[in-house]
C-alpha cells in the first residue's frame, strides 16, 4: 500500500472517528500511530507514543499552557469578572444598549487576564445574563452578546490558542501576544458598533438603564485595581524582558493567587476548585497536543505537508486567492471541530504553504485565531453557544444562534479588514 493511499485514508478514518464522538486527541493519536506503524513497523510506532508523551509533558516551553490556565482559574474564582462588569456598567449602563456595551467591555477586560474564550462565556453567563434579563433584554440579544464577547479571549493576551500556534510554528509568543492587541481592540469597537446599530434599528431590543451616581462609579473603579494590576504585572514583565512567556504564566498564576488571598476572595474551597479546573483543562489540552504530534509525525514521513504546499503553490492562483481558500476551509472546519484541535491538526500542514506564499507568520497567526474565533459562535457546533446553554437552562440553541448572527456578520467584515490591512496586526510587533 502506497504512502499516499495511507495518508488519504488516515484523514477519512480521522473524521469518521470524530463523527463517532471519539475525543479528538485520542482519534488523532490512534490514527497517527496506526499510519506510522503501517509504514515503519509497529515497534517504532509504539516507542513513539512513550517518547512523545514524556517529551511533551516535560517540555519547559509547554509549561506556559497550564500556568496561564491556572491564572485564568484563579481570576475566575476570585470574582474579578463581576467587578469588571460592575465598573463598566456604572459608566455606560445608562446608554441605550448600555448593559450589552458593558458586557462586551467587561468580557474584553476579563479575556485579557484569563486568556480563555470558553471561561469568559461561562463566567458572564452567570454575571451579565441575569442583569440583562432584569433590564428586559430579549434572551437572544443577551445570550448572543455574551457568546460574542466570549470570543475575545482568543485574541487578547494571554491567549492559549496564540500560545499553541506560537509553539507549533516556532514563532515569538510575545510578538504574537502584541499582534493580537490592535485586532482585539478592533473587535471590541466593532462589537460595540453592532450593538449601537441594533439600537438604532430596533431600539426596543436594547433598552437603556438607570444612570449611576459619581459615588457609585468611584466605588466601582476602586474594585478594578486587582485585574488591572495583574494584567500590567504579567504583560509589562513579559514585554519588558523581565521574564519569558513560560515565566510570565507562572508569575501570573502566582500574582492571581496572592491578590485573591489578600483580598479574601479565594477561600480554601475556591483554591481547590481552581487547581482542579486548571488541571482538567490542561489535561484535555495536552491530550489533544500529544495526539496531534503523533498524527503530525505520521504526516511528516508521508510527505503530506510538502505535497500540499507544492499542489497549492503550483495552481497558478494569486496568493490571496489561496489564502481565501484556506480561510474558507477553516470556517467549514469550525462547524465540526474544537478550536484548539483545529489549530493543532491543521497548522503544521498549512503553515509551510503560508511561508512559501510569502505571508507574515505573525499576521497569519492572528488571522487564523480570528477565523477559529468564528467557530466558537457559528452553527452547528459553536463551543461558546454550548457553554452558555449548559449554564443557562431556560434557553434554546436556536435562540442563542439568532442573537449571535449580527456578530458573525461583524466578524466576517473584521476578518476582511485584517486580510486587506495586515499592518493592523504587525505594527505593534514590529516596534518591539
Amino acid at each position: 500500500m502506497s504512502q499516499d493511499v495511507i495518508a488519504a485514508g488516515s484523514f477519512v478514518v480521522l473524521f469518521a472517528l470524530m463523527l463517532l464522538r471519539v475525543p479528538v486527541g485520542m482519534a488523532m493519536g490512534l490514527v497517527g500511530i496506526t499510519g506510522f506503524g503501517l509504514i515503519t513497523g509497529f515497534g517504532p510506532a509504539l516507542k513513539l507514543i512513550g517518547q512523545t508523551s514524556m517529551r511533551t509533558v516535560t517540555d519547559y516551553t509547554f509549561g506556559v499552557i497550564p500556568m496561564f490556565l491556572l491564572m485564568g482559574a484563579f481570576v475566575t474564582n476570585s470574582g474579578m469578572s463581576r467587578e469588571l462588569f460592575r465598573a463598566a456598567n456604572t459608566f455606560i449602563g445608562h446608554l441605550r444598549g448600555g448593559l450589552a456595551f458593558a458586557t462586551i467591555v467587561a468580557c474584553a477586560g476579563f479575556a485579557a487576564i484569563s486568556g480563555s474564550s470558553v471561561a469568559t462565556a461561562a463566567t458572564f453567563s452567570t454575571v451579565a445574563y441575569p442583569e440583562m434579563r432584569r433590564a428586559k433584554y430579549p434572551r437572544s440579544i443577551a445570550s448572543g452578546t455574551i457568546a460574542a464577547g466570549g470570543t475575545l479571549g482568543a485574541m487578547f493576551p494571554p491567549s492559549t490558542v496564540l500560545v499553541v500556534y506560537g509553539i507549533i510554528t516556532e514563532q515569538d509568543i510575545a510578538k504574537l501576544f502584541m499582534a493580537g492587541v490592535l485586532p482585539g481592540l478592533l473587535a471590541v469597537g466593532m462589537y460595540l458598533l453592532t450593538i449601537a446599530l441594533i439600537g438604532l434599528v430596533r431600539p426596543e431590543l436594547v433598552p437603556a438603564g438607570p444612570r449611576s451616581s459619581n459615588s457609585e462609579r468611584l466605588a466601582a473603579v476602586k474594585d478594578v485595581w486587582a485585574p488591572l494590576l495583574l494584567f500590567l504585572f504579567v504583560m509589562g514583565g513579559l514585554y519588558g524582558g523581565l521574564f519569558t512567556p513560560t515565566e510570565a504564566g507562572g508569575m501570573g498564576a502566582s500574582g492571581a493567587f496572592i491578590i485573591g488571598v489578600v483580598r479574601g476572595k479565594l477561600p480554601r474551597k475556591a483554591i481547590l476548585a481552581s487547581l482542579l479546573q486548571a488541571t482538567r483543562t490542561a489535561a484535555a489540552v495536552f491530550t489533544i497536543l500529544i495526539g496531534a504530534l503523533l498524527f503530525g509525525y505520521f504526516l511528516t514521513i508521508t510527505g503530506t505537508p510538502q505535497r500540499i504546499t507544492e499542489f497549492l503553490t503550483g495552481l497558478g492562483l494569486a496568493r490571496y486567492t489561496i489564502l481565501i481558500l484556506i480561510l474558507v476551509m477553516y470556517l467549514v472546519l469550525g462547524c465540526l471541530m474544537d478550536a484548539m484541535a483545529m489549530i493543532i491538526l491543521t497548522v503544521p500542514i498549512i503553515f509551510p504553504v503560508i511561508v512559501a506564499l510569502g505571508f507574515d507568520p505573525i499576521w497569519f497567526g492572528v488571522i487564523i485565531v480570528m477565523t477559529v474565533e468564528l467557530g466558537l459562535i457559528h452553527p452547528p457546533v459553536g463551543m461558546n453557544v454550548f457553554v452558555i446553554k449548559s449554564v443557562i437552562q431556560d434557553i434554546s440553541f436556536s435562540t442563542i444562534f439568532r442573537g449571535v448572527a449580527p456578530f458573525i456578520v461583524t466578524d466576517l467584515i473584521r476578518l476582511a479588514i485584517l486580510v486587506a490591512f495586515p499592518v493592523i496586526a504587525i505594527w505593534l510587533p514590529s516596534r518591539m
